[in-house]
This record gives structure tokens, C-alpha cells and sequence, in this order.
């Protein structure tokens, strides 16, 4: 079954333009650009682009929820929050097609099963490699985790630099932007909320905007 749903959609095979059609695509950005894309410098900037955009977007082939299906029983009653801190993600602002880079805080307090760690950061990884605003990725990753392993609560924080604002527009270098979802208890419990931002607290020296 496909869970994936909201504006992140990807079309069908069948309705996908062509490699060729793609580059040829890119062909015509460059000479409205006012550049030759004849010259030996440009002759294969069309078809590492079109590369370039299957690593970008490649989070429209991948289901999350697929992702996050094998879970873990074992964990001896450990009832307390799993928190992973500072994923870096790198994304596209789908107004501007230009780059959100930034750190992804994935938390969530188990009611049963637990899931291997790096399946947390596989689901940001997929709904970051799709043209996105910050605030419906935040959103899709907790509800798929919330969706997929119902535990009593999840937290998704996102900071992050958007290069549509620091590379053009209001040209303002040096400003992040931070989203948060809270579901389950880190919404309703004023203790755990607490407990998770305390956790959160202790930084870590990674800077996500390089």
C-alpha cells in the first residue's frame, strides 16, 4: 500500500519526462540565462544536472513508512525518550529551487517497540530529497512517525538556513528558520516537553549551514 500523501507527490513513470527531454530542458534555462550551451565548457552541464536532480529528488521513489516498518520488541521495558539530535538534511525550497540545508531533532517516547536509529534518519533523508517548505517537512516527518509506530508522543524540531533568503530576495546571510512539531504527550505533558528541550539543550558544535 502507498502511504505517501501531501503536495510532495511524485508523478508516475508514465507522465515523467524523458533524460533527453530533461537535458534539453536545461538547454533552454541556459540560453535564457544568455549563455551558449554549445561551448565546451557547457556541453555536459545538461546531463550532470539532470544526475544531479535524481540525488536531489530521489526521496520521491521511497515510501517512510515502508522505511520505518521493522521495529523492535526487545528493549528490556525501556519506557523513557529516544531523542536523535542534529541530522543534517539537505533539501529545495519548491518556490525557488534553491537549497535548505539545516539539522532535523527527531524524538519520540515509545509505547511498545522502538525502531534502529538510523531509520529516523533515513525518513528525514526521504522527505528532505523532495521539493519542500520547512514547515510541511516538520509536519510529515512526525506524522509518519506517529502513523507508523504509535508511541505516546513525537517531537520533530527543524533549524534550518534557506538559500532563497540568504542568495537572493532580501539577501539576509546568517538567519535560520525553526519549525517544531509536537504529538502525544510532548504536547500535552508539560514535563516531558521540558524534559525533551533540556535534552535539546546541550548543544552539539556541528553547523549545519556549510
Amino acid at each position: 500500500m502507498d502511504h505517501r500523501s501531501d503536495a510532495a507527490e511524485p508523478f508516475s513513470d508514465a507522465q515523467r519526462p524523458t533524460a533527453t527531454e530533461a537535458e534539453e530542458a536545461v538547454r533552454t534555462l541556459l540560453r535564457w540565462a544568455g549563455e551558449d550551451p554549445s561551448r565546451e565548457g557547457l556541453l555536459d552541464t545538461p546531463g550532470r544536472v539532470v544526475r544531479s536532480y535524481e540525488e536531489f529528488y530521489r526521496g520521491y521513489a521511497e515510501d517512510p513508512h515502508e522505511i520505518l516498518s521493522r521495529t523492535f520488541s526487545e528493549v528490556e521495558g525501556y519506557d523513557e525518550i529516544v531523542l536523535l539530535r542534529d541530522i543534517r538534511f539537505e533539501s529545495h525550497c519548491e518556490h525557488h529551487m534553491v537549497p535548505i540545508i539545516g539539522l532535523a531533532h527527531v524524538a519520540y517516547l515509545p509505547r511498545s517497540r522502538v525502531v534502529g536509529i538510523s531509520k529516523l534518519a533515513r525518513v528525514v533523508e526521504v522527505y528532505s530529497r523532495r521539493l519542500q517548505v520547512q514547515e510541511r517537512l516538520t509536519a510529515q516527518i512526525a506524522n509518519t512517525i506517529d502513523q507508523v509506530l504509535q508511541p505516546h508522543g513525537v517531537a520533530v524540531m527543524l533549524e534550518a538556513g534557506h538559500q532563497c533568503m540568504t542568495t537572493r530576495g532580501v539577501h539576509r546571510p546568517g538567519v535560520s528558520m525553526v519549525t517544531s512539531r509536537m504529538l502525544g504527550v510532548f504536547r500535552d505533558n508539560g514535563d516531558t516537553r521540558r524534559e525533551l528541550l533540556s535534552l535539546l539543550s546541550k548543544r552539539s558544535s556541528v553547523s549545519p549551514f556549510e
